[in-house]
């Protein structure tokens, strides 16, 4: 009866996993797949249409970065709650993807005497807000996507040399996946 638990649980570690990324695809590809109405018809020409968009919109918008961008952020501005999730949504998407990532510079925060926390420095500096000799750091959560911010000394702060992929992943997985390098 162990033998079978133990053939069991393993085979759990095996398959969600491998499940759960498949699953994660097929619910992209079919939510992408039907966002188009007119190319219903036909199966897959509403992702690749997808796609094609926006890699069209990247393109014109790494050609053109001022224009219409510009003019669509302005004008989305002046209403709140559009507002507040446009750039919210902006700043979590320009954290992790394009030429001015966020979480770049990834280290390790004393929090106590033997007590350190992997994070990303968020901003180096903090004496325009009358904080000098001041950092703050972005915490991630484990197995969550959520963290804290908090400010701290610069003393306080060790970096790492690991990308900040390598660090990211060490975090989400609580410390299981991966190492890190002081």
């Amino acid at each position: 009866m162990r033998n079978f638990i133990n053939n069991f649980l393993r085979g759990l570690l095996l398959v969600v996993p491998m499940a759960a990324a498949i699953y994660v695809v097929y619910y992209l590809y079919n939510f992408l797949d039907n966002l188009i109405p007119v190319a219903k018809n036909i199966p897959g020409l509403s992702f690749v249409l997808v796609i094609l968009l926006i890699t069209i919109a990247g393109s014109y918008a790494k050609r053109y970065n001022t224009g219409l961008v510009n003019w669509f952020e302005d004008f989305i501005k002046d209403i709140p709650l559009l507002n507040l999730i446009y750039s919210s949504i902006k700043d979590l998407m320009t954290s992790f993807v394009g030429e001015k990532k966020k979480f770049n510079k990834p280290v390790l925060v004393k929090v106590e005497t033997n007590l350190f926390k992997p994070g990303f420095v968020t901003s180096e500096d903090l004496k325009n807000v009358g904080l000098p000799g001041k950092v703050s750091v972005y915490l991630p959560h484990s197995y969550n996507f959520s963290g804290n911010v908090f400010i701290t000394e610069k003393k306080n702060i060790i970096p790492l040399k690991n990308s900040s992929s390598d660090v990211m992943k060490y975090i989400v997985s609580g410390g299981i996946s991966g190492s890190i390098k002081a």
